[in-house]
């Protein structure tokens, strides 16, 4: 057939076999191959192969590639890692891709780090780790034994957990080693907070006092609560401790000289925690950098700005039910720019600059659980039975650890969290060290740890 005749001839089947039906289409196929040799079948092979397994990461720009890769999972990215080298080689030196697997796994991501293959060593450490969280094998307990009577009070601070006991002693503890590193004799302690030099305790006997580690001589003594104080904290740079108390009152001491500034009223219960910390956000009542005082009862926190003026008037109550039908559970956060409580209505967030309630978490059978840390990814919870951590962006919770038969005050003085910064998001340097720490009915503490990396 000459080439212009076949030419022709080629268009006119083309326009006929694009009118077909698929099936139609499928019997021509067949049809022409039964009627191939040698030689068409070969070639028919050759360029199916290239049709069918055409390499798209091989043959697209690097940037597309990139952009098809960020739309699959990282389970199915570390799968194509496995297809070939330059598979890869293409799937590993994409930056973004692995920093959102990070992102999604609740991990912190430093945007400076730009080293692909970091980024893919951090996911498989990030996804091992999760996989522990939710098979609950992400920690390991200990005790801490010394005292001889029942521990109240408990403050976690860098490494080092404080203990406050009825035997009349304090004691400092290296957590990572569970030794002792100071021990001094005090009153009954119901309250404790301490820095690199002084232990601040507030007592049943209604007092506050201030004493030196390395001597274990009392420097201060704070003396004018008609009731137990159960919490303190106080700043040196405002020179200022406040009490709580089961006198109904919180007392803002001068904590160089013992000298009390002021005691404010309004509460109508014991005031079971009191928290001293800087305002990080703008309002009509406040600026950031400003000093605020919350005090938490069982049905009410309020706030007063405790900075400016010693004569300070409460900003703001808040409550979770108006008749004080229900109470607050233990455990108050505040961390400048939002307020966290439980309740058994539920886990309640405020937003400091508005006093408005931004959210209410409910996971189920949430009466009994109380609030132990709260941060931008993560929450950790608790009840009678378990640990839990909270994946605050679902509100799911994502793993849960068995606790003993401990003593729960209704104070929540003797439990609380270790360390905090990986409620931020994981980075695979903060998951280490205290987690939880409780006091048990034969005098110890129990710990519970992270377990190192796999």
């Amino acid at each position: 057939m000459e080439k212009k005749d076949f030419e022709a001839w080629l268009d006119n089947i083309s326009i006929t076999f694009l009118s077909l039906t698929d099936l139609q289409k499928n019997e021509t196929l067949d049809h022409l191959i039964s009627l191939s040799g040698a030689v068409q079948l070969r070639h028919l092979s050759n360029n199916l192969e290239i049709l069918l397994k055409r390499d798209f990461l091989k043959l697209l720009p690097l940037e597309l590639s990139f952009y098809l890769l960020k739309w699959l999972d990282p389970q199915t990215l570390l799968t194509c890692c496995l297809v070939s080298k330059q598979w890869n080689k293409v799937i590993s030196a994409c930056t973004e891709v692995w920093q959102t697997a990070c992102k999604n796994l609740g991990w912190q991501i430093d945007d400076s780090v730009q080293d692909p293959q970091h980024w893919k060593k951090v996911y498989l450490k990030a996804i091992l780790r999760m996989k522990q969280l939710k098979d609950h094998e992400a920690f390991e307990t200990s005790s801490l034994i010394g005292h001889s009577a029942r521990v109240y009070a408990l403050y976690y601070k860098d490494g080092l957990l404080c203990t406050g006991s009825d035997d009349l002693s304090a004691k400092l503890w290296d957590v990572s080693t569970g030794q002792c590193i100071y021990g001094i004799q005090t009153h009954t302690c119901a309250a404790v907070k301490f820095d690199e030099q002084k232990l601040v305790t507030g007592s049943f006997d209604n007092t506050v006092a201030c004493w030196e580690w390395s001597s274990g001589a009392k420097t201060q003594h704070f003396r004018g609560h008609t009731g137990a104080v159960f919490s303190v904290d106080y700043n040196d740079e405002l020179d200022v401790l406040v009490s709580g108390s089961a006198d109904f009152t919180v007392k803002v001491w001068a904590l160089s000289t013992g000298t009390c500034l002021n005691t404010l009223t309004g509460h109508t219960e014991w005031v079971t925690k009191v928290v001293l910390q800087k305002c990080k956000v703008k309002s009509l009542m406040h600026s950031p950098g400003d000093y605020i005082l919350l005090s938490a009862d069982k049905y009410e926190i309020k706030i007063w700005p405790i900075g400016r003026e010693i004569n300070c008037k409460c900003l703001k109550t808040l409550s979770v039910s108006e008749d004080r039908s229900i109470s607050l559970q233990p455990r108050l956060h505040f961390d400048g720019k939002y307020i966290v409580c439980s309740s058994a209505l539920g886990l309640y967030q405020w937003d400091f600059a508005s006093y408005d309630v931004l959210r209410v978490i409910k996971p189920p059978d949430f009466s009994n659980v109380s609030l132990l840390g709260f941060g931008e990814i993560f929450a950790l919870l608790f009840d009678n039975r378990y640990l839990y951590i909270m994946d605050l962006r679902t509100e799911k919770l994502i793993s849960r650890w068995p606790l003993p038969e401990y003593r729960k005050s209704k104070r929540g003085s003797s439990f609380l969290a270790g360390e905090m910064s990986w409620l931020n998001g994981l980075n695979g340097q903060n998951d280490m060290g205290l987690v939880f720490a409780t006091s048990m009915p034969d005098h110890s503490i129990h710990l519970v740890l992270w377990k190192e990396h796999g």
